[in-house]
Formats: C-alpha cells, sequence, structure tokens
C-alpha cells in the first residue's frame, strides 16, 4: 500500500486494528482501511498487490483521526472481510470477490479458522466498547467509513454516471430508519453543507449501497434502542483508484467535513439522555 507521508498508518502483517478511545458518543470506523496479509495466505494468493488495493478503501482511516473513537482495522479484506458475515467473511471463490481469482492454492481450514478468529476478535471488542458507550452516554452514533470505486473500465476510461454514484452515499437499510431520523437526517444535511473546490458535497441515500453490511446490521441487533449505525461510501474522489495514489488536497478536507459534524452528533446524542 503506498506509505504517503501522513495520511496511511504504518503497519505490518502482525497487526489487526488499532483503537483510540476517548470522551465521546460518536465512534468512527474504517474496517476495510487495511492492506497487511499474513505471509501464508500471501503465498496462496495469485491476485495482483494492485488488484487487491483497488478493492480496499485505503486512507479512510485518515478521515476520523480527529474523532475521540475510532478503529482501523489493518488486515486486508482479502484476507478476512468485517463486513461480512462470518460465514462469508474469507473470500473462497471468485463469486464473492468481484469475479476476481484470489488464490492460486485454496486456503486450508486451519488459515481460515484463523481469518475467522480475527473476525470474532473483533466483534467481541466492537461490542464491548459500544456498551461502553451506551453505559457512559445512553446513546451512540457509529460512522463506518468506506469508499468505492467509479472508474472500473481504466484509468482512461470516463467515470461511471455521477447520479447513480455520488460524491457520498449514506446507506440505511438495516437501521430503524424513523427511529433515527432525527440524527441521520441533520447529518446529511450537514455533509451537504461542506464545500470543497467550489461545489457543495452531492450526498445521497441508499443509491449506489444501502448499507446492508455485517458491522451496522450487527450494531442495530445488538443495540437496537440505543445505536445509531450509519454507513457512509466516499466515492474515491480522493485518490486513483488505479495507481493507489492519494489527493491530500481532497483527504484533508473529507477529515475536516467528517470533523465538522461531531459537535451536532454529540449535541443530539446528548439530547435523547
Amino acid at each position: 500500500m503506498p506509505k504517503e507521508q501522513g495520511v496511511a498508518l504504518k503497519t505490518n502483517n502482525r497487526d489487526w486494528f488499532t483503537i483510540h478511545r476517548g470522551a465521546s458518543p460518536v465512534l468512527g470506523t474504517a474496517i476495510h482501511n487495511g492492506h497487511e496479509v499474513s505471509p501464508d495466505l500471501e503465498d496462496q494468493m495469485v491476485l495482483p498487490e494492485d488488484n487487491r488495493l483497488r478493492e480496499e478503501d485505503p486512507f479512510t482511516e485518515f478521515t476520523i483521526r480527529d474523532l475521540p473513537n475510532r478503529i482501523a482495522f489493518h488486515r486486508s479484506r482479502f484476507a478476512v472481510d468485517l463486513n461480512r458475515a462470518r460465514d462469508k467473511a474469507v473470500y473462497l471463490s471468485p463469486e464473492q470477490s468481484w469475479g476476481l481469482e484470489v488464490w492460486e492454492d485454496a486456503p486450508t481450514e486451519e488459515m481460515v479458522e484463523q481469518s475467522l478468529q480475527i473476525h470474532d476478535h473483533y466483534y467481541v471488542m466492537l461490542k464491548t466498547m459500544l456498551r461502553e458507550l451506551e453505559e457512559q452516554y445512553g446513546h451512540f452514533v457509529v460512522l463506518d467509513i468506506h469508499s468505492y470505486n467509479h472508474r472500473r473500465d481504466g484509468p482512461e476510461a470516463p467515470a461511471t454516471d455521477p447520479i447513480t454514484m455520488p460524491e457520498i452515499n449514506i446507506g440505511t437499510s438495516s437501521m430503524d430508519r424513523a427511529r433515527w431520523a432525527h440524527v441521520i437526517d441533520p447529518f446529511m444535511e450537514k455533509l451537504r453543507e461542506f464545500e470543497f473546490r467550489g461545489h457543495k458535497m452531492d450526498v445521497q441515500e441508499n443509491i449506489a449501497f444501502k448499507g446492508k453490511g455485517e458491522q451496522t446490521r450487527f450494531i442495530h441487533e445488538n443495540f437496537p434502542n440505543t445505536g445509531c449505525g450509519i454507513a457512509i461510501e466516499f466515492k474515491k474522489f480522493f485518490m486513483d483508484e488505479w495507481t493507489g495514489k492519494p489527493d491530500r488536497e481532497a483527504l484533508v478536507a473529507m477529515r475536516r467535513m467528517i470533523r465538522s459534524t461531531l459537535p451536532m452528533l454529540e449535541g443530539i446524542v446528548k439530547g435523547m439522555s
């Protein structure tokens, strides 16, 4: 993964995740940020590293660095995908990985189980952390940050129609939308107010993605009355999705935009107590 100074964490293949715990009812996560793969799995892979990177969400961790509570996952989603249910968290066939052939030799059952243990440990940790936030603040909000490609036909090909791929897609399908409207609606409006390079952000709900990932499902199943998990997909306007090169100016703006929502979200949670 490109180690652009200041916008990418330095990690190694023994790292799982990094947690920061602070004084706030808002948690940011970047669970597809990681690129690390253990040596035994990497030896089995046929998928080139640049193709792997293209389907990961590099630099999403950078956007949440100003949140007191944040989690960054360091393993590649091709090692274990935390945003899929446990039985689908290791991609074993091209149908599970956008048609990509991941493995030259399929991982052994022991390798798969080791990856799934990371999935298990993550969700035990997450549930414990969210329970602490619930006990401390009564309610909490999770900003589940992801990104997506919009130039899949090649680096020189036209970008996909922005009508179907907004700059920011908010996914809400796993939540009780009516219960959390007082959080989602002002959050989206706050994002739409943000101006970048002469225009306001195009923020849409359930267009390119609907927020059906495992993490938000887990939050709403385990904390139905107290936890609001918002799936946020940034179109990769902040990087070249084919080379992996980041646009630092765009990333700094995205970080500032996420930071700008923090006082509002904290105020909403405080008003619910």
